[in-house]
């Protein structure tokens, strides 16, 4: 049976999509072009402006979003790479190949890959978008997340229009058969 994206024996290595690969390209090389610029022209000011719903703030964070398992830099460099494995598996074996899975994962993976460079190089990472009551984050940071919310979109809804099967014959829900109209399954009275 076919799904989304045809037979899984024709779909391509990740490393020669077409879509996947320059999202993880674009992602990776803005969120460390941002870092740096940050880190330039934004820490020595610490915040602009200095007050307000959205800033442009320097931080530093050794642990993962929202600054849980401070310090864990070993244990969060192992975790990056099987979560890059885990994202590899799903492209590989996610019944729907379509673009919105392709965005999805390059998402992902640009954001994931570009934090774990910064833990790699610094044992840290630089964030810097102060929006409302939420902790500081930076671009990976953001693409994780809608990545994340497109995967759990695609693994909640995908499917449902292959579990729906072809339309049922008869009157659709709500309506009502117009008199003398019978169903393929009701049975006629021959009284």
């Amino acid at each position: 049976m076919e799904t989304g994206g045809g037979p899984s024996s024709k779909r391509i290595p990740f490393y020669r999509d077409w879509l996947l690969i320059p999202i993880v390209g674009v992602v990776y090389a803005l969120d460390q072009l941002t870092k740096y610029w940050i880190e330039q022209m934004v820490c020595y000011a610490r915040s602009i402006p200095r007050e307000g719903p959205f800033q442009l703030t320097c931080s530093f964070n050794t642990g993962t979003a929202f600054g849980l398992f401070p310090d864990q830099t070993t244990l969060l460099i192992l975790a990056s790479f099987v979560g890059v494995g885990v994202l590899l598996f799903v492209y590989r074996s996610h019944p729907a190949q379509g673009p919105l899975l392709r965005i999805s994962l390059g998402l992902q993976l640009g954001g994931a890959i570009g934090n774990l460079t910064d833990r790699l190089r610094f044992g840290q990472v630089t964030d810097f978008v102060k929006l409302g009551p939420w902790p500081v984050f930076n671009l990976a940071d953001a693409c994780i997340v809608v990545g994340i919310l497109i995967l759990i979109w695609l693994f909640l809804f995908s499917g449902r229009s292959q579990r729906a099967g072809p339309a049922a014959e008869g009157p659709a829900e709500g309506l009502e058969a117009a008199p003398g109209d019978r169903g393929p399954t009701e049975e006629r009275d021959e009284d």
